[in-house]
């Protein structure tokens, strides 16, 4: 029986009399899954970009161990590779350097200077790494943390990569969607094959061909090295993005966490099932639609319940960019901050988006006012605007990371201040406390006349009414912000695909009065309901 425990455990929840808690969206067991490789013990190690962790998992028993904490020393890993002696090697993209993890837990940095810091492999005592950017770098690295050799500059974005049988370095070229190789030496590389899926790795199997997963079209192909022939192995969907073998068994990572292995061409089966990364943003539609956010991947869930659907991901034609937080604004159309500090209109179906505003620095919380305004926070600069009839207003400033926004039917705008650890309700170009001594509030909305919050410190939903009276605890203990005892460290962007990953808990209601919270401790949303 394969084991499924989730990521994290959070304890009982403790509920307001009248109350129930529910997970709609059940807890993930990984946060997210990147670069896979196996390890000298057989298990496959995974390096999670969203927890800033490194797992690793027997493939027999499905059961998962924590290599590398969230909140240790590693930040953001996306690839990795083991030397000779049990050192593994990690990219940490969001950080623009490789760190080296020794068998006794220590590390170090050994390159500090890559920018999107993404694959890396290890072959007969060298260690090579790239950039997963527009002119990337593929070097063979030092690990003693002297200079760095280039041996191929300018490439359009590359990805995993190994060295084949031939000695020669096989990398996948997503921006030419193409699988180039080169001498490790240097010298003009060769194309193996091309017109692909946006190929993200290339790894070989024992038998000597190449399988690569394609982040766009999500298919898993089977490449002849010295044809370029391919056959589709697998059709798993768009967001793969890694491969390893265990005696001559195949698996494949998604960006959302699941680990499939491929049994044979068709037949694709999960060792562990895919997740939620996250989430951050909620928001509900009027016909109860609840909307997901989970930074590159979005999704919806009927107000009936059921599977979530994909709304849109990075690789979706009219994407807006990795989603922060989203209201709702029409039948089919949201409105959404993003990670490059824009608020975009969002309509999914017609894979269409356009930005309203752009050039913001780290926006958060978004709402609707009863006239159409769109109201944001700006966390970088500790500002609240209003954009209306195209203008955009300054309604707050030197505001402590303001984080969730609310508009009351009169148009007044209230504020988690999140660092203040407080509500305001912004007038006359001031912020006027509501509600304070609450830990860190982050998701904001009014429900049934009253503000709800989100504490992630408190691990708590709280709640008053718009003058900051008759305060409640709705709920407590719940698996909201990081888990008690780590301190996150806060995800920068992705070169030209993402600004700073920050994380944002948010809050949502139904018209049935259900308030959703993101469960981003565990991966999960929650319901909670009057009963």
């Amino acid at each position: 029986m394969t084991v499924q425990t989730p990521r994290y455990t959070p304890p009982p929840a403790q509920l307001a009399e009248g109350w129930s808690l529910e997970r709609v969206v059940r807890p993930s067991r990984l946060t997210g899954a990147n670069g896979l490789r196996t390890g000298a013990d057989g298990r496959v190690y995974i390096a999670q970009v969203a927890g800033s962790r490194v797992s690793a998992i027997d493939v027999d028993s499905g059961e998962i161990e924590t290599i590398a904490p969230m909140g240790g020393p590693i930040v953001g890993p996306d690839d990795l590779a083991f030397d000779d002696e049990g050192n593994l090697y990690l990219t940490e993209i969001t950080e623009g350097r490789v760190s080296m993890l020794a068998p006794d837990g220590s590390s170090r940095v050994i390159q500090g200077d890559m920018p999107v810091a993404n694959p890396i492999t290890y072959h007969q005592g060298r260690l090579i790494a790239g950039e997963c950017r527009v002119g990337a770098r593929i070097m063979e690295l030092d690990r003693n943390g002297g200079a760095p050799r280039v041996i191929l500059a300018d490439v359009p974005m590359v990805n995993a990569f190994e060295v084949g049988p031939d000695g020669k370095l096989y990398f996948p070229v997503m921006g030419t969607n193409e699988i180039w190789r080169i001498s490790l030496d240097g010298g003009a590389p060769e194309i193996v094959a091309k017109d692909l899926g946006v190929p993200d790795s290339v790894k070989f199997h024992p038998d000597g061909y190449i399988v690569s997963t394609q982040v766009a079209s999500g298919q898993v192909l089977k490449v002849d090295p010295r044809t370029g022939d391919k056959q589709v192995l697998a059709d798993i969907g768009p967001g793969l993005d890694n491969v390893a073998f265990v005696n001559g068994r195949t698996f494949v990572s998604h960006i959302t966490g699941s680990i499939h292995e491929i049994h044979a061409p068709g037949d694709a089966r999960p060792l562990v099932e895919g997740g939620l990364q996250w989430p951050i943003g909620l928001a509900v539609a009027e016909d109860g639609t609840l909307f997901i956010s989970d930074g590159g991947f979005t999704y919806t869930l009927a107000a009936g319940g059921g599977e979530r659907q994909l709304a849109g991901m990075l690789f979706s034609p009219g994407f807006p960019g990795w989603v922060r937080d989203v209201a709702a604004s029409g039948p089919g159309e949201w409105i959404v901050t993003t990670a490059n500090g824009e608020v975009a209109r969002w309509r999914p179906a017609e894979q269409a988006s356009e930005n309203v505003v752009s050039g913001y620095d780290r926006l958060m919380g978004v709402a609707l006012g009863p006239r159409g305004a769109v109201v944001f926070a700006e966390a970088g600069t500790g500002r609240v605007l209003s954009l209306e009839g195209g203008n955009v207003t300054e309604l707050a400033t030197g505001l402590d990371k303001p984080m969730g926004v609310a508009v009351g039917p009169d148009g007044t705008v209230y504020v988690a201040e999140s660092h203040a650890g407080r509500i305001v309700k912004l007038a006359r170009g001031r912020a006027e406390s509501v509600l304070d001594g609450i830990g860190q509030p982050e998701g904001l909305i009014i429900a049934d006349g009253k503000l709800v919050a989100v504490d992630v410190r408190g691990k708590q939903v709280v709640a008053c009414d718009l003058s900051g009276g008759g305060r409640e605890t709705l709920a407590g203990g719940l698996p909201v912000g990081a888990p008690p005892g780590i301190v996150l460290k806060k995800l920068g962007g992705v070169g030209d695909m993402c600004g700073p990953m920050w994380p944002f808990c948010g809050i949502a209601a139904a018209p049935d009065g259900t308030l959703y919270v993101s469960g981003d401790a565990e991966g999960s949303v929650l319901a909670l309901r009057r009963r």
